[in-house]
């Protein structure tokens, strides 16, 4: 086994799906010294067990990327090495443990993430990973464990995210359709993540948040507040007006737009605004929604 010769630094990527948090972090992987991984969370059973496809399109064991990164993280991919991280997984990674991160392995949890994000620096040349898993109790974890990790907490409008987690999406890596979820589930965990976020940054985390409505509606000037914040290149040659162009990405999983290449529209999509449960969610996380700049009730 290799074990990388130097720590990257780590930006983790949180907020409830739906969010905007693959597009920030397709844009945050086009500066320089940066390596997008997608959701790492999912790396064990989607990519190791289940074959699926890196964001390069290739298989995930065929990666060249992903293959070094396991050499030099564990001496290679194994079916009980991923099977053992999910169990792990299982008993310290949970959202009803944010209030008190404490677990016998977590640890070796947290041990085996940071492999991985240091082994995926060295493999890329980068000093900087992006982790997109948006779990809010994967960040307490690495925090805890004493990962120095900068969170990036993304919200989104909890009205649009409902009306997007309605939607029929199919899968582009095998063309099942993705999980739906009716509005007030929608609702509730919204509050759920975005809680445990502010959470973790009353503990003393580095916690940036940034609004999906910012971003789209003004990319050019979030984006490189965003990176001066990270400590990042603010140069972003590959934003033009609402418009950026991202290049391929070796991302383990995540939202289907972790597959585009080439010029990608920035804009808001209104289309919650007709939906015909935006009052009941308006209602189920406020004061939160409003806290974070969402007023109005149907508008």
């Amino acid at each position: 086994m290799t074990h990388p010769s130097t720590a990257a630094r780590v930006v983790f990527l949180g907020g409830l799906g739906r969010s905007g948090t693959t597009l920030l972090e397709r844009l945050l992987g086009e500066l320089p010294g940066v390596a997008p991984l997608g959701e790492v969370v999912h790396l064990w059973a989607r990519g190791v067990l289940g074959a699926e496809p890196c964001g390069c399109g290739e298989p995930f064991p065929d990666c060249p990327f992903w293959r070094e990164v396991g050499e030099r993280a564990f001496g290679g991919w194994t079916e009980s090495l991923a099977t053992g991280l999910l169990d792990l997984r299982q008993r310290v990674d949970r959202t009803r443990r944010v209030l008190r991160v404490r677990h016998p392995d977590l640890a070796a949890y947290v041990r085996a993430y940071r492999r991985v994000y240091d082994a995926a620096a060295e493999t890329a040349g980068a000093r900087v990973v992006v982790d997109s898993s948006k779990h809010a109790s994967l960040a307490h974890c690495l925090a805890a464990g004493g990962v120095p990790v900068h969170v990036v907490h993304v919200v989104r409008d909890p009205r649009a995210v409902a009306h997007s987690w309605r939607r029929t999406v199919a899968r582009p890596e095998d063309g099942r359709p993705m999980t739906r979820w009716g509005p007030a589930r929608t609702a509730l965990h919204w509050s759920a993540q975005n809680l445990a976020l502010d959470l973790l940054a009353r503990r003393g985390a580095q916690v940036t948040r940034l609004r999906y409505e910012d971003l789209v509606t003004d990319p050019h000037a979030t984006l490189t507040a965003l990176a001066q914040r990270l400590g990042l290149p603010a140069a972003l040659p590959f934003v033009t007006g609402s418009t950026a162009r991202l290049t391929t990405a070796h991302t383990a999983s995540g939202n289907p737009m972790r597959f585009t290449v080439g010029p990608v529209g920035l804009a808001l999509d209104e289309s919650w605004r007709s939906g015909p449960h935006r009052g009941l969610v308006a209602a189920l996380t406020w004061p939160l929604r409003r806290r974070y700049g969402y007023r109005g009730v149907t508008a």
